[in-house]
């Protein structure tokens, strides 16, 4: 028995269903029961909410949560093998897990939820962790469907997503996590709480969204900071010529000197010079 519910060691599960580990699907498997509980108890309260789980692998994080008493688990998995595990953890909270075998990048939950609350949590699978939350960050309208998020990465993901202006880890990322969501890191996981054990810490990062946002155009904003940080040591005067605009102008309108590098431009800046680019090609 495990210290949460009556259900089968997650070690018992994963041998019993061969589901060993895949590379190829960015798998590290969270089996501290004791930390699965602790983040589950981050994603709190448990009221009507419905909880979106991406990657739940043989389910340690699914059955985190519906013991500590979320009505509603819908949870997202792309491996086949993990199905059955997943099956057994719904058999035993009947009507509360949904189960669905899919591609978490392509797949949209939205029609299952009927108007209901959402909330996202997940241990990512680190290969498409970054790209899973940029969709999450850059939906047209805002607010968006869910309330939060409750997602873990490597850590050093996790402090470029925190990260200030004129910091290291400031870049891209930063921008567009805190232009419509307020970041923290909550606590960190160690290498040896997964299977396989990954060479790195990773954090638990939970996303606050932020009801009146600067308003700024997703995706404008996403061709701006890819071309500031994809010449991060070099003056914005030169990285910005990437968007085919004089980037003199640009800067100009935006208040930010040329000489300036985008490592110390912050959240507001970046907004403006997107309002700039825009502007420039009406």
């Amino acid at each position: 028995m495990s210290v949460i519910d009556d259900l089968p060691p997650l070690r018992d599960v994963i041998r019993r269903h061969d589901l060993a580990a895949k590379k190829s699907l960015g798998q590290n498997f969270l089996l501290d029961l004791n930390l699965t509980s602790k983040i589950a108890r981050a994603a709190g309260p448990f009221d009507d909410t419905t909880f979106i789980e991406i990657g739940p692998g043989p389910g340690g994080l699914t059955r985190a949560l519906l013991a500590q008493g979320a009505k509603r688990v819908i949870a997202i998995e792309r491996d086949h093998r993990a199905m059955a595990a997943l099956s057994e953890i719904a058999a035993r909270y009947p009507g509360r897990l949904d189960a669905i075998e899919a591609d978490a990048i392509a797949f949209d939950v939205r029609p299952l939820l009927n108007g209901a609350h959402a909330r996202i949590v997940a241990n990512l699978p680190y290969n498409i962790a970054t790209v899973l939350l940029i969709g999450w960050l850059t939906p047209e309208r805002w607010p968006p469907w869910y309330d939060r998020l409750t997602l873990m990465f490597q850590r050093e993901v996790a402090e470029r997503i925190a990260a200030a202006p004129g910091s290291k880890s400031y870049g891209r990322l930063s921008v567009l996590a805190q232009w419509r969501t307020q970041p923290k890191i909550l606590f960190d996981v160690p290498p040896t709480a997964f299977v396989p054990a990954p060479k790195v810490t990773s954090s638990v990062v939970e996303f606050i969204p932020r009801a009146q946002p600067l308003e700024c155009d997703a995706v404008a904003l996403q061709r701006v900071t890819e071309a500031a940080f994809g010449q991060r040591r070099k003056m914005l005067r030169q990285s910005l010529k990437s968007l085919g605009v004089e980037p003199r102008l640009l800067l100009d309108q935006a208040a930010i000197a040329e000489t300036e590098r985008a490592e110390n431009v912050d959240v507001a800046g970046f907004v403006a010079l997107t309002r700039a680019f825009i502007a420039s090609r009406a």
